[in-house]
C-alpha cells in the first residue's frame, strides 16, 4: 500500500508539471510517450514485439499523431497518415506473411488504435478554450480515475455482491455504484472551487452544475468498462499487469485504461454542449 501511493503521489506531481507545460510541445511529447509505452504493453501481453516492422509502424503512429492534432485542423492529414500507417501494415503482410497472422495483424493495429487515438483526445480537449481547457483534461482524468478510487473505498467496507468475478474478482456491484456517484460528486465540487477562482481571475462564466453530475455519472460508468476491458485482455493472456513502470499501480496501461473510453466521451461532449458558458 505505501509503494502504492507513493507511485501515485509522484505521478500526480508529474502529471500538475505537464500541466503546467501544457502551452509547449512537452505536453504533446508526454501524449505521444505514454501512447507509446501503452502500445508497447499490449503488443508486448500479446506477443507481438518480435514483428518489429509492424510495431515500428504503430510506434510511429503514435509518436507522430499527437502533434498533427496539436498543431493542425485539417482532420485529411490525420486521415492520410492513419491510411499509409495501415497501408504499411498490410505491405508488411505480405512481405513477412510466414511470421505473422491476420488475426496477429488485426491485434496489433486494434492496439494501437486503442492506445492512441484516446489519448490525443487530450490533446483535442486541451485545445478546445483558451481558459477552460486544462480544467477540462482535469476532469476527464478525475472521471477516468477518481471513480476507481472510490469504489475502493466502498467496495472495501460494503461490497458485497461480485461485479465480474471471473474477470476482476475483487470488484464489487457496491463498489462500483460508489465510484459512480463519486465521480459525480467531483465533478461538482470541482467546478464549484473551479468558478470561484476564475471569478477572481475577472473570467465570468455560468456552471451547469445539473449537468456535470451527469457527465460525471457516464464517465464513472464509462471508466469500469475501460477497466474491464483491460483486466479482461490481461485474464486472456495469462498476466496480472501489463508492466511494471509504476509499482504498485503495474504498466501504464494499467493506470490508463478508464481514460480510453472515457477522454473519447468528454471530448465529444465538451465539442458540443460545454457545461462552462
Amino acid at each position: 500500500m505505501v509503494t502504492r501511493i507513493i507511485s501515485a503521489v509522484v505521478g500526480i506531481i508529474v502529471a500538475i508539471g505537464v500541466l503546467f507545460l501544457s502551452d509547449t510541445p512537452v505536453y504533446d511529447l508526454v501524449v505521444a510517450a505514454i501512447s507509446i509505452i501503452m502500445m508497447y504493453e499490449l503488443f508486448a501481453a500479446g506477443g507481438c514485439m518480435k514483428n518489429r516492422f509492424h510495431a515500428g509502424v504503430c510506434f510511429g503512429f503514435a509518436a507522430v499523431l499527437p502533434f498533427l492534432v496539436e498543431y493542425t485542423e485539417a482532420m485529411e492529414y490525420i486521415w492520410i497518415l492513419s491510411g499509409f500507417c495501415i497501408l504499411l501494415m498490410f505491405a508488411g503482410f505480405i512481405a513477412k506473411h510466414k511470421d505473422i497472422t491476420y488475426e496477429k495483424l488485426s491485434y496489433m493495429i486494434t492496439a494501437a488504435i486503442f492506445s492512441t487515438l484516446p489519448m490525443c483526445c487530450l490533446v483535442s480537449m486541451k485545445n478546445l478554450s483558451d481558459v477552460h481547457g486544462i480544467c477540462y483534461v482535469v476532469l476527464c482524468l478525475a472521471g477516468a480515475w477518481l471513480g476507481d478510487s472510490g469504489a475502493y473505498f466502498v467496495g472495501t467496507f460494503m461490497g458485497k455482491k461480485k461485479l465480474c468475478p471471473e474477470i476482476s474478482p475483487k470488484k464489487t456491484v457496491e463498489g462500483a455504484v460508489g465510484g459512480v456517484i463519486t465521480v459525480g460528486i467531483v465533478f461538482a465540487v470541482y467546478a464549484f472551487f473551479y468558478h470561484l477562482v476564475q471569478v477572481q481571475r475577472g473570467y465570468e462564466f455560468e456552471v451547469n452544475y445539473i449537468f456535470l453530475v451527469i457527465m460525471g455519472l457516464i464517465c464513472g460508468v464509462l471508466g469500469i468498462i475501460g477497466d474491464l476491458s483491460a483486466s479482461l485482455i490481461k485474464r486472456q493472456h495469462g498476466i496480472k499487469d501489463f508492466g511494471n513502470i509504476m509499482p504498485g499501480h503495474g504498466g501504464l496501461m494499467d493506470r490508463f485504461d478508464s481514460v480510453l473510453f472515457v477522454a473519447p466521451f468528454m471530448l465529444f461532449v465538451l465539442t458540443y454542449f460545454p457545461p462552462f458558458k
